[in-house]
């Protein structure tokens, strides 16, 4: 019986000692209890040194730290794990070999932890540098940014191919016969990039502004991306227009108007005397010269000149612009505006307006044709 339970007990010291990989159960107990111990560190770490870290920026009179602080946090909340992995692995006394494959991946850890604070940091960073946009446009900074994004992801996957012994040289070497294939098939993505570049180098229009691209879209655009612009309709529905065809079409951009045109053909009766047409010409300019909403002869073209002799009517043209761009404001201009108009012509001028209409006159009935009926009167 002894002889059995000294065996037992050889078997168990020997598993205890032999434990996972050479290592000893007891230090892989302690090694986790070391991890788990930088885990309610982090979870201290966050309570209270984050939190006062948020309230410092929080304290400061630009909202540019406090975005920084927020999208530093999880990466800073990482850092506890790798500091547990790396004492843990450290105090297990691994084999040169397992210790060398457990420094790759610290080191490939850490790597990570840095390049995804960078890339977490420049979408702050491109809404705190608005100065630039006014000598780069909005639509080059964020351009500048998304490159600068991809650009950091480049890097650290390079980084960390090199800590794994991988040569990022070669390799994109080897990729480059690949990369002239897939070039052939992709001439409409860079045409689509040039095609974006030309729109933003051009100033054509940029993010928020009313735009009419005849026959394609009209709408507001919403952002200008590597391969097509997103333009969203008065109805609300998205359109995605490929870049190209945007540098290549004639765009009107609404948005840049100083002032909104009005432009009206009035059709009066033929019965209308030129004092009275006099009247309705000289009414209609001291209604555009008195009226604020529109903008003075001097900045503009404005005319309200007897234009043409139409079929059913002697045609006014009026040609003005308002003050302002909005519009439902300039909806409301033209209405009261075409109101005023109808006051002059009807109870100023004692005129009328024309309408289409006919008339038909004969020299002489033929001698078999009908009589025409005349009723008697009375």
């Amino acid at each position: 019986m002894n002889k059995d339970v000294n065996e037992l007990k050889d078997m168990v010291i020997d598993v205890w000692a032999h434990g996972f990989m050479g290592v000893d159960i007891g230090s892989i107990t302690i090694a986790l209890l070391i991890f788990l111990g930088f885990m309610l560190i982090r979870g201290l770490f966050s309570k209270f040194i984050l939190n006062h870290l948020r309230n410092w920026a929080s304290k400061s009179t630009t909202n540019l730290d406090d975005k920084i602080v927020d999208a530093l946090i999880p990466p800073i909340k990482f850092i506890p794990i790798i500091l547990g992995l790396f004492f843990a692995s450290k105090y297990m006394g691994l084999s040169d070999e397992i210790d060398a494959f457990v420094m790759k991946i610290e080191r490939s850890l850490i790597a990570f932890t840095m390049f995804w604070a960078l890339h977490r940091t420049a979408e702050p960073l491109s809404h705190g540098l608005k100065k630039l946009e006014k000598i780069l446009t909005r639509a080059m900074m964020t351009w500048i940014f998304k490159a600068m994004k991809v650009l950091i992801v480049f890097i650290g996957g390079a980084v960390i191919l090199e800590i794994w012994g991988i040569a990022v040289g070669p390799l994109l070497a080897g990729l480059g016969l690949f990369g002239a294939a897939v070039a052939l098939g992709a001439q409409d993505l860079f045409k689509n990039l040039i095609g974006g570049i030309t729109i933003i180098a051009e100033k054509r229009f940029h993010p928020g502004e009313w735009i009419l691209v005849d026959g394609v879209v009209e709408g507001t655009v919403d952002e200008i991306g590597f391969r097509s612009t997103k333009v969203v309709r008065f109805d609300k529905a998205p359109v995605h227009v490929p870049n190209s065809n945007l540098s290549d079409a004639v765009v009107t951009n609404f948005s840049r108007m100083t002032h909104r045109r009005i432009k009206w053909k009035l059709g009066i009766v033929y019965d209308a005397s030129i004092d009275q047409l006099k009247i309705i010409r000289d009414e209609i300019t001291k209604e555009l010269e008195t009226n604020e909403a529109f903008a003075p002869a001097s900045e503009v073209s404005t005319f309200v000149r007897v234009d043409s002799f139409n079929d059913s009517s002697i045609d006014f043209l009026i040609y003005c612009f308002t003050k302002t761009t909005n519009w439902g404001e300039w909806l409301e201009i033209k209405e009261a505006f075409a109101m005023k108009i109808k006051e002059i012509v009807e109870d100023k001028a004692k005129s009328g307006f024309a309408f289409p209409s006919q008339s038909i006159y004969l020299e002489s009935i033929p001698g078999d044709a009908a009589e025409i009926f005349v009723p008697p009167k009375g």
